[in-house]
């Protein structure tokens, strides 16, 4: 991992580089997967467990893009989608568990998009697509990583209150990209929306 003062400097890199992509070719997914991938690829090299450590990178890294897409007013399920591609890609490249990895970026989707304003329940679709996508590239399982996905999106929506929980539930499951996602655990937040 890297030292505060380096995860400083790399953070403020991620969005200053997401801006920059994005007003130079209009490719929010593919900012989104450079930014992130770089980013990570670097950061967890020789990570092979999601730690709360890496998970606090992953958030930070997700949030910076989240943060950088919508001050340039661009699509966010778009760049959701791209985050989460680039995160796979990342563990690919250093060894580090996917599902955790993917889990832990959809919720980071969640709460960034929310933080700026954005469509959370749109976002979290579009975290769920880019794990089928993700998946797919490096040869995992689609109906694996997204139900990673829409589990910590929705465990993530649990801790935001209101309706979000149940619009993100309701994003998530059912049939996205030609695969079935299913949630597999119960989730803060839900038996609230149930009274």
């Amino acid at each position: 991992m890297t030292s505060e003062e380096e995860k400083r400097g790399i953070l403020e890199n991620v969005k200053a580089g997401v801006v920059s992509a994005i007003k130079g070719v209009g490719d929010v997914a593919g900012a989104a997967v450079g930014a992130v991938s770089g980013t990570l690829v670097t950061a967890l090299k020789g990570v092979n467990e999601v730690t709360s450590e890496a998970t606090s990178l992953i958030f930070d890294t997700v949030r910076e893009v989240i943060q950088g897409v919508a001050d340039v007013g661009e699509d966010l399920t778009k760049a959701a989608k791209g985050v989460v591609v680039g995160v796979i890609r990342a563990t690919k490249e250093t060894g580090t568990e996917a599902l955790g990895a993917i889990s832990a970026t959809a919720g980071a989707v969640v709460k960034s998009t929310s933080e700026v304003g954005g469509d959370v329940a749109g976002a979290a679709r579009g975290a769920v697509e880019g794990a089928i996508e993700g998946a797919k590239e490096i040869g995992l399982s689609a109906e694996e990583a997204a139900s990673a996905a829409a589990s910590g999106a929705v465990k993530a929506a649990g801790g935001l209150g209101g309706t979000v929980v149940e619009q993100v539930r309701d994003a998530v499951t059912g049939t996205i990209s030609g695969v079935k996602v299913i949630l597999r655990e119960p989730f803060k937040g839900e038996d609230e929306e149930k009274k």
